[in-house]
């Protein structure tokens, strides 16, 4: 408590020591008021993450990374229609340390499940042996590899994909939408 009185004694003192009190003080700054003009802009259209070739292949590429992210979250495909699926790993890290896949699950399959399942299987690129939960997977791949996977797009429905290396469902992850 004695030394906020000898610190405010001293503030006073300083305050009142000056010649010029308008010096001190600091300029009033007007404002003009603002308005606010906003316009409501249309939303722009999402662009197509699918490109479809000469023979009506759907072809989607997904790049992932060392920070584990897929750079497409949803692609749109037609039902019965052919995928090419390709995933770029952009990363440096090694398929050991940060090995990434897409695996693209059936109708009804609960991620996190699949992915506690999924961890149990190193040995088979962290795709249970045997499963009948998935429509496609892409091999498991490190920094600076691709793979590629071509599949029908099942009945009409929408499908979650994931990563299956251990811990990276739940940051990577997305959704296939077949019309």
């Amino acid at each position: 408590m004695k030394h906020v009185i000898i610190i405010l004694f001293g503030i006073l003192f300083l305050i009142s020591c000056g010649k010029d009190d308008k010096a001190k003080l600091p300029k009033k700054v007007v404002k003009e008021p603002v308005v606010s003009t906003s316009v409501k802009k249309n939303k722009p259209k999402e662009k197509s993450v699918v490109e479809i070739d000469a023979e009506g292949v759907a072809n989607v590429t997904i790049t992932s990374n060392d920070g584990m992210r897929f750079d497409i979250r949803k692609f749109k495909v037609s039902v019965g229609q052919k995928v090419r699926l390709t995933l770029n790993h952009t990363g440096k890290l090694d398929k050991k340390i940060m090995g990434h896949n897409v695996v693209i699950l059936k109708k009804g399959i609960k991620a996190s499940s699949f992915a506690v399942a999924a961890a149990a299987a190193k040995d088979n690129d962290y795709i249970p042996a045997g499963t009948s939960d998935v429509i496609a997977h892409t091999k498991m791949i490190g920094g600076g590899e691709s793979s590629v996977i071509e599949f029908t797009a099942p009945e009409k429905g929408t499908y979650n994909y994931i990563c299956s290396f251990p811990g990276h469902f739940a940051m990577m992850k997305g959704k296939l939408i077949v019309e």
